[in-house]
């Protein structure tokens, strides 16, 4: 169980949340929502002890299983199945044990047979821990969210951001905690996954607290939700199922709205009795105190709610270019003996719509990569076209210096601007005043997307490489998002899952890996958009 008491959080100087007392129980499905910002995922890590409040406490006690925004964790060169099994502490024994499988042929007897009895007191170990039915079980966790067998056996550097996002949501899942911390679980997972996702999340038995945008998935398992308000820096705790919630809240807006206009009524009609009462010396300090309780009247309301600010994006005029801006021809790639895709031509034209599409771990983001020159390809080449302004949007958020500032990356993306268009772009996307001085490395996930996609704004780009895009945004800043590519008059690129992107982007070519097959746009490919 998690227990919270007067909990504050902080980012810098603003006051995200003041003074909330909450627990989390077995047998809690929790949604914790809230605008962009509002301070969710700093809560996550609070409650995961990852952070420390600026005041009150939070208590845990039992296991916690936390799934971060970014998983871009552990060690690079291990293999996929021994990052699920380190939830159990298991992968420490197997790479033991294979250690000493190496050792075992050495040409020493004395080395040979010290092998021989630490690979038996290990493998003993391990069939205490239930190691080999663990194997079992983290595959078969794997396999529920689209990941196959093969994955499983290569290093994580290999693997796809989706497929390293899956293998960490399936080592959440395998450690068996009593209570979990989900921040964005469905990010990058395909239809059937989601599908399976919240079938087991509605059968835990432990405490949960999500973090989603997926209105589907807090539907279907939540049965109390935490609403982080970001305008009145309050958690409003509703002990009800998700439709209920939302009609609850509601109820609630009104009746601040009413009580607000009740108290702005009275207090009118209190100030206006204590300016006329002031004309008499008599009668001043009646005065007074009248003017007090106007104030006090004010004061004992909540203001009115601010409709939730959405990312303003509009994408200038391309830069000048060629017909044909960007080439790749005979793309292969393979990392070790894993062969990713072999033989891929692509040619991007001036103003196209090109979807990629392919299962995870089909060379997607690979591809895209390869685009962008940040990767070099085993075979084949890319060949910049007449005036090509490349911009690349990353699903991991990599372009992002996460060590430097908002205002800094945007002053290294856009040089030449004045410090005051900085800030008006950044204020556009939601980062005004102080904010622009946060580190990003402290960022949620969905201001992360909205500053690499401001950076994409100042780039002047004429072909834009979109990996994931309206990844961890809320709906109405995707709504924004969606409309600004509609409206963008350079060439696309898109890596999604997402079929409200691809229906917005109205593309003509569709590239299909692994094969690399490149083929007009039809209908019938929409259907795999969720499947890929």
């Amino acid at each position: 169980m998690i227990s919270a008491r007067e909990v504050e959080l902080r980012a810098g100087a603003r006051l995200l949340l003041d003074a909330a007392t909450f627990q989390v129980a077995a047998g809690d499905k929790i949604g914790l929502v809230g605008r962009n910002g509002a301070g969710k995922t700093t809560l996550a890590r609070v409650l995961a002890g990852e952070g420390q409040p600026a005041a009150g406490e939070v208590q845990i006690g039992g296991s916690v299983g936390y799934l971060p925004q970014d998983t871009r964790v552990g060690d690079l060169d291990g293999l996929a199945m021994d990052r699920v099994l380190s939830a159990r502490g298991l992968d420490s024994l197997l790479a033991g044990m294979r250690q000493a499988e190496i050792h075992m042929s050495d040409s020493d007897p004395a080395k040979r047979d010290a092998a021989v009895r630490r690979y038996g007191n290990l493998e003993e170990r391990l069939s205490v821990l239930g190691g080999y039915a663990a194997e079992s079980e983290a595959a078969s966790l794997a396999a529920s969210l689209g990941l196959p067998a093969k994955t499983l056996t290569q290093p994580l550097r290999t693997l796809s951001g989706g497929q390293r996002r899956r293998i960490e949501l399936a080592r959440i899942l395998f450690g068996g905690s009593d209570t979990l911390l989900l921040d964005e679980p469905t990010n990058h997972l395909d239809a059937d996954s989601v599908s399976w996702l919240r079938d087991h999340l509605r059968a835990f038995r432990g405490g949960l607290v999500v973090i989603s945008h997926d209105t589907g998935l807090l539907e279907a398992v939540v049965n109390r939700v935490l609403h982080l308000d970001a305008d009145r820096s309050t958690l409003d705790v509703y002990s009800l199922g998700w439709k209920a919630y939302l009609e609850q809240r509601e109820t609630d807006a009104r009746r601040r709205r009413r009580e607000r206009l009740n108290a702005e009524r009275q207090a009118t009609a209190l100030q206006s009795q204590a300016d006329k009462m002031r004309a008499k010396a008599t009668k001043a300090k009646a005065a007074q105190n009248m003017q007090r309780r106007a104030e006090r009247l004010l004061a004992g309301v909540s203001a009115d709610r601010a409709p939730d600010r959405v990312a303003r994006l509009r994408f200038p005029e391309p830069a000048h270019c060629g017909k044909t801006p960007l080439t790749a021809q005979g793309l292969s790639k393979s990392y070790g003996s894993l062969e990713v895709f072999t033989d891929v031509d692509v040619a991007v034209d001036r103003g196209a719509r090109v979807v990629v599409l392919g299962l995870n771990g089909a060379g997607k983001t690979t591809l895209l990569r390869l685009l962008a020159s940040l990767e070099e390809p085993d075979t084949g080449e890319v060949v910049p076209g007449h005036g090509l302004r490349l911009g690349y949007y990353a699903q991991e958020h990599e372009t992002l210096d996460t060590e430097r500032t908002v205002l800094e990356n945007m002053r290294s993306a856009a040089p030449d601007l004045a410090e005051s268009e900085h800030r008006r772009i950044l204020g556009s996307f939601l980062f005004p005043g102080d904010d622009v001085a946060k580190p990003v490395r402290v960022l949620s996930g969905g201001e992360k997307t909205r500053l690499a996609l401001a950076l994409l704004v100042v780039s002047g780009a004429n072909v834009l490489l979109l990996d994931e895009p309206t990844n961890n945004l809320d709906p109405g800043s995707r709504a924004e998002i969606l409309s600004a590519l509609r409206r963008y008059q350079g060439a696309i690129v898109l890596v999604t899952h997402d079929e409200g992107a691809v229906d917005a982007l109205q593309p003509e070519r569709v590239v299909l890996l692994p094969d690399g097959v490149e083929d007009a746009w039809s209908a019938e490919l929409a259907d795999l958009v969720a499947l890929a």
